[in-house]
């Protein structure tokens, strides 16, 4: 991979787990990338003669009283649009995809919880077609039915299994095998959850924790990628829950994992500087999952936020870290 020219920031990115999400519409050679530093979300779109910046504050239901720490923006592809998510101390915002309109506004109810607990939404993922999914600091998770177009958005269920902070949430970028659940959620203690999206979300698998943080996830051809504090990356099957591979990938706590969901590639980004490149797959004989390295990237005295990659096929990829104005790019040589 060689370096490109990076994305300027207007100012730096926060060490917060999964911090970039990357948009590339289909059919369209424009990219956007997103992250989040304190109360602010920088958004950079590529329009052809280099990159217009949008920032978006959190805000309490739009109002400019006190802003507030935003701890996740990613984009939600879904097949009738594109929703920019944020979520905060105090709520969760919808924004159209260039974060011009803010669609939907739900505040979290601060009131409820003792005052030494720290109270926040984090983990965004689209999934089912029609559903947004939000983690909350209470375990819970909110899953919003999102209508074609309009403002009408809607808390169809709320999921109660996680007992620890959710860290991620992610939903099958591939085609899942017959039972293996489309969606997953991750916690602070390691623990994980294999749903089935529909009318009613239904809980497939529960694997317990490890007594160490799981802080990013992907689902990808039935395979469940998970990345953990200790620096490990655990390969389960979505349908049984069966750890099937485990690899030692990085010295440092896991920050991000991506995976490509054309070619089955995963990266994975740290705090020790480096970002992997994985290569998934199922053997052809006996179905089991097998994970070969494809390449290693150091990111010189960077502590890495967030990693995505920029296409279909894991051709090209982004990286963000703590601290760092700007979003570094590598596309293949």
């Amino acid at each position: 991979f060689r370096r490109e020219q990076s994305v300027q920031l207007r100012s730096s990115s926060s060490a917060l787990y999964n911090n970039l999400s990357v948009l590339r519409p289909p059919g369209s050679p424009l990219t956007c990338f997103s992250t989040v530093h304190g109360a602010t979300v920088n958004v950079a779109s590529a329009d052809g003669l280099g990159f217009s910046h949008r920032q978006l504050q959190a805000k309490e239901g739009g109002l400019a009283l006190s802003a507030s720490i935003v701890t996740q923006a990613a984009w939600c592809v879904l097949p009738s649009r594109v929703l920019l998510v944020l979520t905060s101390q105090k709520g969760i915002q919808m924004y159209e995809s260039d974060g011009s309109i803010m669609v939907y506004w739900h505040a979290l109810d601060v009131m409820e919880h003792p005052p030494a607990q720290a109270v926040f939404a984090r983990g965004i993922a689209a999934a089912g077609g029609r559903f947004i999914c939000v983690g909350m600091s209470s375990g819970l998770v909110l899953v919003f039915d999102i209508p074609p177009k309009g403002m009408n958005v809607t808390v169809s269920e709320v999921l109660e299994q996680h007992g620890a902070a959710v860290t991620d949430i992610a939903a099958e970028l591939g085609r899942a095998p017959d039972g293996a659940g489309d969606v997953v959620t991750a916690d602070d203690s390691g623990s994980l959850c294999v749903w089935s999206s529909g009318e009613e979300f239904t809980l497939l698998q529960h694997i317990p924790a490890l007594g160490c943080s799981c802080s990013s996830v992907k689902l990808w051809n039935g395979i469940l990628a998970a990345g953990y504090g200790n620096g490990q990356i655990r390969l389960y099957d979505a349908a049984s829950g069966a750890l099937r591979a485990r690899v030692d990938a990085h010295a440092r706590w896991i920050y991000a994992l991506d995976v490509a969901p054309a070619t089955g590639k995963l990266l994975s980004g740290a705090e020790d500087s480096f970002v992997h490149i994985w290569k998934l797959s199922r053997s052809p004989d006996t179905g089991d999952i097998e994970v070969e390295h494809c390449h290693a990237e150091c990111v010189t005295d960077t502590q890495v936020c967030g990693a995505r990659f920029c296409d279909a096929h894991g051709a090209s990829f982004a990286v963000t870290g703590y601290d760092l104005a700007e979003i570094l790019r590598y596309s293949r040589a």
